[in-house]
């Protein structure tokens, strides 16, 4: 794959890397970080997974099976971003999605849906009183010892972000927020959150382990996905299991896996690439 990166942790410690360490876009790993934020929410009691909220619940949005649309899909929102147009509002997002009335009843289907993890950034920051990075940060980055690890909110958040063929991206058009960072950081999150360290209880972690069954994407390297709390789950060709997720946008994926068998390893690659199976086929060589 060009212009890649890679590295495994064994016992939390790095066992392999190459490709240096490049500040990369979290892209979709940032499902994770906001199942984990808002998780951490709950136990204090300042969310809640199952009260409604209207037609769903924040369990629902964090599974994708609240009935909401994506804009991943709309022509109109790739012409904006590849013309590089500001980002839509709120409400012409809403518009150009057809938003408004649900695709099914919440908990009866599955669709994955970057609208409502825009949703859950807001409840997120609602409850905490402060911004997506302030609550990360807070509940998330620092238990875990982390730092370097950023919400890019402008073009010029990410002068030194490895982006690609995307030089000018807006970070905007990511609504439910763009984490950047280091890949490294990426594997230590993975692998202290879902880990026996974890600043998550014993009940949120069995929360987002809690899955919906997708079938339909058993392809390579995956034989049974299936999708949490901001958590994507399989089992691998070899029959084994992995627990995280992977990201992409325009330009660049990465993906960020840890094997649940009772195998401390955490691996996360990156590439300048538009598909997401090399970089998910990488990790798994990794983990095995």
């Amino acid at each position: 794959m060009p212009n890649q990166a890679f590295v495994l942790l064994e016992s939390g410690q790095v066992a392999r890397s190459d490709g240096g360490d490049p500040i990369v876009p979290w892209w979709s790993f940032g499902k994770t970080i906001l199942a984990a934020t808002a998780l951490r929410l709950v136990e204090q009691q300042r969310l809640s997974l199952d009260r409604p909220l209207g037609a769903y619940t924040l369990r629902q949005l964090l599974r994708h099976e609240a009935g909401l649309p994506d804009y991943g899909a709309i022509a109109a929102y790739h012409r904006a971003v590849a013309a590089g147009d500001a980002p839509w509002s709120v409400e012409d997002l809403t518009a150009h999605a057809d938003a408004v009335q649900p695709l099914y009843r919440a908990g009866t289907d599955w669709t994955y849906s970057n609208i409502g993890y825009m949703r859950v950034r807001t409840l997120v920051e609602d409850a905490f009183g402060d911004g997506l990075e302030a609550a990360a940060r807070a509940l998330v980055f620092q238990p875990l010892g982390l730092d370097n690890v950023r919400l890019a909110l402008q073009p010029q958040d990410l002068v030194d972000v490895q982006m690609g063929s995307a030089h000018g991206y807006h970070p905007g058009w990511i609504y439910h927020g763009l984490f950047v960072g280091p890949l490294l950081k990426a594997a230590i999150l993975l692998d202290g959150l879902m880990g026996a360290s974890s600043p998550l209880s014993a009940q949120s972690l069995a929360a987002m382990r809690e899955t919906h069954a997708l079938p339909q994407f058993a392809t390579p390297p995956w034989t049974a996905p299936a999708y949490g709390l901001g958590l994507m789950c399989s089992l691998t060709q070899d029959g084994w299991a992995v627990e995280g997720h992977t990201g992409g946008g325009p330009g660049t994926h990465l993906a960020v896996y840890r094997r649940t068998d009772g195998r401390p390893r955490t691996a996360a690659t990156f590439a300048e690439i538009e598909e997401q199976a090399p970089v998910e086929i990488a990790a798994v060589d990794l983990l095995a």
